[in-house]
Protein backbone atom coordinates (compact mmCIF):
# COMPACT_ATOMS: atom_id res chain seq x y z
CA UNK A 1 0.00 0.00 0.00
CA UNK A 2 1.48 3.17 -1.07
CA UNK A 3 1.15 6.21 1.37
CA UNK A 4 -1.42 9.03 1.05
CA UNK A 5 -0.14 12.19 -1.40
CA UNK A 6 -3.11 14.31 -1.45
CA UNK A 7 -6.64 14.47 0.42
CA UNK A 8 -9.89 15.98 0.11
CA UNK A 9 -12.71 16.65 3.01
CA UNK A 10 -16.15 17.83 2.64
CA UNK A 11 -18.07 18.15 5.97
CA UNK A 12 -21.65 18.69 7.03
CA UNK A 13 -23.07 16.75 3.22
CA UNK A 14 -26.67 16.51 3.40
CA UNK A 15 -26.75 12.95 2.07
CA UNK A 16 -27.38 9.94 4.32
CA UNK A 17 -23.61 8.18 5.23
CA UNK A 18 -25.05 4.91 4.01
CA UNK A 19 -26.42 6.70 0.71
CA UNK A 20 -23.15 8.23 0.16
CA UNK A 21 -21.55 4.79 0.86
CA UNK A 22 -23.01 3.50 -2.21
CA UNK A 23 -20.98 5.58 -4.36
CA UNK A 24 -17.86 5.83 -2.66
CA UNK A 25 -17.71 2.36 -2.93
CA UNK A 26 -17.58 2.91 -6.41
CA UNK A 27 -14.50 4.76 -6.52
CA UNK A 28 -11.93 2.89 -4.33
CA UNK A 29 -9.05 1.59 -5.89
CA UNK A 30 -10.01 3.58 -9.83
CA UNK A 31 -7.67 5.94 -11.70
CA UNK A 32 -8.63 9.34 -11.29
CA UNK A 33 -9.71 9.72 -14.96
CA UNK A 34 -12.19 6.51 -14.32
CA UNK A 35 -13.69 7.41 -11.24
CA UNK A 36 -14.42 10.93 -12.56
CA UNK A 37 -16.45 9.12 -15.56
CA UNK A 38 -17.77 6.94 -13.20
CA UNK A 39 -19.09 10.21 -10.85
CA UNK A 40 -20.27 12.07 -14.32
CA UNK A 41 -22.64 8.81 -15.33
CA UNK A 42 -24.25 8.02 -11.65
CA UNK A 43 -27.44 9.31 -10.73
CA UNK A 44 -27.21 9.75 -7.49
CA UNK A 45 -27.29 12.92 -4.97
CA UNK A 46 -24.28 12.55 -3.71
CA UNK A 47 -22.51 11.54 -7.02
CA UNK A 48 -22.15 15.51 -7.94
CA UNK A 49 -20.47 16.42 -4.28
CA UNK A 50 -17.59 13.33 -4.31
CA UNK A 51 -16.53 14.57 -8.04
CA UNK A 52 -16.13 18.01 -6.42
CA UNK A 53 -14.08 16.88 -4.06
CA UNK A 54 -12.36 14.32 -5.89
CA UNK A 55 -11.34 17.36 -8.08
CA UNK A 56 -10.20 19.17 -4.98
CA UNK A 57 -8.10 16.44 -4.40
CA UNK A 58 -6.23 16.18 -7.51
CA UNK A 59 -5.86 19.90 -7.34
CA UNK A 60 -4.25 19.34 -3.99
CA UNK A 61 -2.11 16.86 -5.17
CA UNK A 62 -1.38 19.09 -8.06
CA UNK A 63 -0.24 21.74 -5.86
CA UNK A 64 2.51 19.62 -4.15
CA UNK A 65 4.27 19.81 -7.65
CA UNK A 66 6.60 16.67 -7.34
CA UNK A 67 3.55 14.20 -8.22
CA UNK A 68 2.01 13.06 -11.55
CA UNK A 69 -1.57 13.26 -11.72
CA UNK A 70 -1.75 10.53 -14.75
CA UNK A 71 -0.43 7.94 -12.27
CA UNK A 72 -3.12 8.84 -9.06
CA UNK A 73 -6.01 6.45 -7.73
CA UNK A 74 -8.16 7.16 -5.26
CA UNK A 75 -6.70 4.78 -2.50
CA UNK A 76 -9.18 5.73 0.92
CA UNK A 77 -12.55 6.89 0.75
CA UNK A 78 -14.08 7.39 4.17
CA UNK A 79 -17.96 8.34 4.55
CA UNK A 80 -18.33 9.17 7.98
CA UNK A 81 -21.82 10.56 9.83
CA UNK A 82 -22.21 13.67 10.57
CA UNK A 83 -24.57 15.81 12.99
CA UNK A 84 -27.72 14.46 13.03
CA UNK A 85 -30.84 16.89 12.61
CA UNK A 86 -33.95 15.89 14.37
CA UNK A 87 -37.55 17.33 13.38
CA UNK A 88 -40.99 15.86 14.63
CA UNK A 89 -43.87 15.55 12.42
CA UNK A 90 -47.45 15.30 13.50
CA UNK A 91 -49.47 12.51 13.77
CA UNK A 92 -52.51 10.87 14.65
CA UNK A 93 -54.24 11.98 18.24
CA UNK A 94 -51.55 14.56 18.98
CA UNK A 95 -48.75 12.20 18.91
CA UNK A 96 -45.21 13.17 16.94
CA UNK A 97 -42.74 11.05 15.15
CA UNK A 98 -38.76 11.62 14.82
CA UNK A 99 -37.49 12.22 11.50
CA UNK A 100 -33.66 11.90 11.58
CA UNK A 101 -31.95 14.37 8.72
CA UNK A 102 -28.55 12.95 8.57
CA UNK A 103 -25.49 14.35 7.68
CA UNK A 104 -21.91 12.97 6.06
CA UNK A 105 -18.37 13.70 6.21
CA UNK A 106 -16.99 12.52 3.50
CA UNK A 107 -13.03 12.20 2.86
CA UNK A 108 -10.86 11.09 -0.29
CA UNK A 109 -7.44 10.43 0.15
CA UNK A 110 -5.18 10.10 -3.53
CA UNK A 111 -2.07 7.63 -3.99
CA UNK A 112 0.21 7.67 -6.95
CA UNK A 113 0.71 4.44 -8.85
CA UNK A 114 4.35 3.48 -9.71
Amino acid sequence: MNAIVARATLRGLRVAPRKARLVADLLRGKQVEEALNILLFTEKKSAKPLEKLLRSAVANADQQGDVDIDNLYVGVVHVDSGPTMKRFRPRAMGRAAPILKRTSHITIGLEERN
